[in-house]
């Protein structure tokens, strides 16, 4: 059985974080675990401090990648996911945000924080692996399939 644009797109919004690798100007890998939410064109939506590491390294080099999942110790599947990040203002973010809020229904409260921003990742390439399988199943989708 194959895994479907709907099956993964499931998959994404029953997993709230994932760890988000981004690089620094002097190109040296760093991971954070953010807060997730999803849209029906797999765009990943996460707020930040300003401050952080991530948000200048966002800013500098746009280019991500996030392992998503499992957060339940008995599940066996995982997502690796890459794209590209930008800050997503007015009508944009008000749509993320929909999506956002839904999954963390304390989001709003945050809005107002000093320095919190917004990250809008679009995909570019996405592998859903199932261990449960034997062997296991991975399928790919790519930009075009993601649209």
């Amino acid at each position: 059985m194959s895994v479907t644009r709907l099956d993964l797109l499931a998959f994404l919004r029953r997993e709230r974080y994932a760890v988000l690798a981004t690089a620094c100007s002097e190109g040296h890998p760093q991971a954070a675990l953010v807060g997730i939410a999803v849209n029906d064109r797999f765009e990943l939506i996460f707020d930040t401090l300003e401050t952080t590491r991530k948000a200048s390294n966002v800013r500098q080099n746009p280019q991500v990648a996030f392992v998503i999942g499992p957060t339940d110790p008995r599940a066996v599947c995982t997502v690796q996911y890459e794209g590209i990040a930008d800050e997503p203002a007015g009508a944009e973010l008000d749509e993320l945000l929909a999506h956002y809020y839904q999954a963390f229904p304390d989001g709003p409260a945050r809005r107002n924080w000093p320095g919190l921003m917004y990250v809008r990742v679009k995909p570019q390439w996405i592998r859903y692996s199932n261990y449960a399988m034997d062997p296991p199943e991975t399928v790919e989708f790519r930009g075009e399939e993601l649209g």
